[in-house]
């Protein structure tokens, strides 16, 4: 199967339209509660009229997995990318906190369906998700080693720890973040706080 991107372009605007009802309705009422109707219903379609876009659900759902990963991924290697060579493993941290979190809150229903559904999809759909969520944690594996490297972790804390902390309490955002009350620029700066305060000693 193609990313939802590569769907997108073979199948039209319709498809694209299924898959933004899919994401909606993945994040709000998760796989289980989610039907082909209820699909259909959202795109304003008959059910039968998916078919000629998609072989079914699954194939919708792991579309819209795999494009919640991959926006936030792009967003994250877009960001590191523009830094200079020379960049602290703090600066990188930090740059690459900002886009998650704007690509998260950006592209909610995309990012959020993906985070929210994966533990609830059939597990083929979860098998065939896996590699692209394996490449975007490899960024956060590279990240927190350098932190590690520079001291910057608090002391005796596990890397791996961290790092899934990180992950997760990034990935919750979207469930109580009012813009407004803190930008997304302030937001990162506190996750990156909590990661580096406590840091060991280079003494």
């Amino acid at each position: 199967m193609g990313s939802a991107v590569e769907l997108t372009a073979n199948n039209g605007r319709s498809a694209r339209l299924i898959l933004d009802a899919t994401a909606k309705l993945l994040r709000t009422r998760g796989y289980q509660a989610t039907t082909l109707r209820d699909i259909a219903d959202a795109v304003g379609i008959k059910a039968g009229s998916i078919y000629h876009h998609f072989s079914g659900k699954d194939e919708i759902v792991e579309a819209v997995l795999t494009e919640g990963v991959r926006v936030v991924d792009k967003a994250v290697r877009t960001a590191l990318a523009a830094l200079p060579d020379d960049a602290t493993a703090e600066a990188r941290l930090q740059a690459a906190i900002t886009a998650h979190l704007t690509a998260l809150l950006e592209h909610g229903d995309y990012t959020s369906a993906s985070i929210k559904a994966f533990a609830t999809v059939p597990a083929p759909v979860r098998e065939r998700s896996l590699p692209a969520r394996r490449e975007y944690e490899a960024i956060w594996r590279e990240l927190v080693a350098q932190l590690e490297a520079e001291n910057i972790l608090p002391k005796d804390a596990p890397p791996a720890a961290l790092r899934l902390m990180l992950l997760g309490a990034m990935n919750q955002t979207p469930d109580w973040y009012q813009p407004g009350r803190l930008s997304v620029a302030e937001l990162a700066a506190a996750f990156s706080a909590i990661v580096t305060s406590g840091r060991a000693s280079t003494a």
